[in-house]
């Protein structure tokens, strides 16, 4: 699960540097907080399942579902913040942080454990 996270936040960085490349500053900082605005509710999501699963008395279905449903509407809520209080946002490299830091998570699939 942390494996994922991880590979998320590397992903983020990347295309961040990418994105500084190509846009400068502002399309490097956009990038990074697309991506972060993925992230961090996933990182919160893992470490409330984390949490629930060492429980006895939990419903871990349940509690699933509706961390589930916290993590999209915070994530929705991050990228409203950032379009509203970051004034230089650089929309092509903002997707594009946010685009790759969601799909980084399944390369946490490829590998065995």
């Amino acid at each position: 699960m942390y494996r994922a996270i991880i590979l998320q936040v590397a992903a983020s960085v990347l295309t961040a540097a990418i994105a500084g490349i190509f846009a400068g500053l502002p399309g490097a900082i956009s990038a990074a907080l697309g991506g972060a605005a993925y992230y961090i509710p996933n990182l919160l999501f893992a470490l409330r399942l984390s949490a629930t699963s060492r429980r006895s008395d939990a419903s871990y279905p349940a509690a699933f579902f509706v961390g589930e449903a916290l993590k999209l509407f915070s994530a929705v809520g991050l990228l409203a913040a950032v379009v509203h209080f970051y004034s230089a946002v650089v929309w092509p490299a903002l997707l594009a942080g946010l685009i790759v830091t969601l799909q980084a998570g399944f390369f946490a699939f490829l590998k065995k454990t």
